[in-house]
């Protein structure tokens, strides 16, 4: 069985939220986005967008790019066992 990369969004709410407790409600606020909009992230029904990865890295919670990277990589992994692709070479 193939393992997932864990939904940075986890990442987001484990490591970082409930670490420094705080409530989702707070760092929503302190991160200048919604409380929806990062409760869906925290709880994988929406990515890390590259909006938010700037401003997680702005608040001093890694990079950008790591956090675009994390998302990335969680995409791929779901796609590449998710579906078959019906595609042809394009090589002749």
């Amino acid at each position: 069985m193939m393992k997932y990369p864990p939904h940075p969004g986890a990442i987001i709410g484990e490591d970082v939220i409930a670490e420094l407790g705080l409530s989702v409600v707070e760092a929503a606020a302190r991160l200048g986005v919604s409380r929806v909009t990062l409760s869906r992230v925290i709880h994988g029904h929406a990515g890390v967008s590259p909006n938010l990865a700037v401003r997680l890295e702005r608040a001093g919670v890694g990079t950008a790019r790591a956090w675009l990277a994390m998302q990335s990589n969680y995409d791929l992994a779901r796609e590449l066992a998710g579906r078959d692709h019906d595609v042809q070479s394009l090589i002749a």
